[in-house]
């Protein structure tokens, strides 16, 4: 979709890129030293370079580089990156309606440009799906602007990384950019009571199930705040009037 003229030209696949044009120097600063620390932990060059170029999932390929350097079996690997990156599945699940209209190769393309950023970023600018076909083509032009550039941020500064490991101390404390850049856009988007009821009780699962293997905390922090989020909003709808009732 990315190549798709009709996408590029279209104004918002420029608006998509502008708005992560903002956070972008957070991502590449996480993405360089992702790249660093994959040559600093015994991976060799060839290695390091094979993984920057193939995988977009930082979390993932950070949490799987001692597993793998340890000859841990293959599926343990697998099944820890997967658990890292089970927010995808809740990702997927309310993007889903936005990209139904896509063929089977689209949406593969669609789902792999959508990073936490890009997701965030996107139902933020669009919270419900197009009825239209111009409305579609405008969503996915943005999804596509929006992705192709935290694609580039991240895995251009992720090579170089790897190229530089040996002239870029980790004592640096780059990657830090990329969770204050997540920080950043969590706070902006914090606009409601319920946002900030959810990213408390996210945290808070988060920090108090730290100790499950597999990084299993993340994916018990979103359904924590998804479960204390559903019943809040089923508890206000209850207690609201009917419009037009009177008391």
């Amino acid at each position: 979709m990315i190549l798709d003229s009709a996408h590029r030209r279209a104004p918002e696949f420029r608006r998509g890129a502008s708005d992560m044009l903002g956070v972008a120097p957070g991502i590449a600063a996480w993405g360089l030293m992702t790249g660093v620390a994959m040559v600093k932990s015994g991976m060799s060059t060839i290695e390091a370079l094979f993984m920057a170029a193939i995988v977009f999932a930082g979390s993932a390929q950070l949490a799987s580089i001692p597993l793998i350097l340890s000859g841990a079996p293959i599926w343990v690997v697998l099944a820890t990156a997967m658990c890292v990156n089970l927010r995808f599945v809740v990702f997927s699940v309310h993007m889903r309606p936005y990209v139904m209209h896509l063929t089977l190769r689209e949406r593969l393309l669609a789902g792999y440009m959508t990073g936490d950023l890009t997701y965030v970023l996107f139902v933020n600018r669009y919270p419900q799906p197009a009825a239209d076909d111009a409305g579609r083509i405008g969503q996915m032009a943005y999804l596509m602007g929006n992705g192709g550039v935290n694609w580039f941020a991240w895995t251009s500064c992720s090579l170089l990384g790897v190229v530089l490991a040996n002239a870029i101390p980790t004592q640096w404390g780059l990657g830090f950019a990329g969770i204050l850049a997540l920080l950043g856009m969590m706070c902006s988007l914090t606009s409601t009571r319920l946002r900030w009821v959810s990213a408390i009780v996210a945290g808070s699962a988060a920090v108090a199930a730290y100790a499950l293997p597999l990084k299993l905390n993340i994916l018990t922090a979103i359904a924590a705040s998804v479960l204390v989020c559903l019943l809040l909003e089923k508890i206000v709808s209850t207690q609201t009037p009917p419009v037009g009732e009177v008391h």
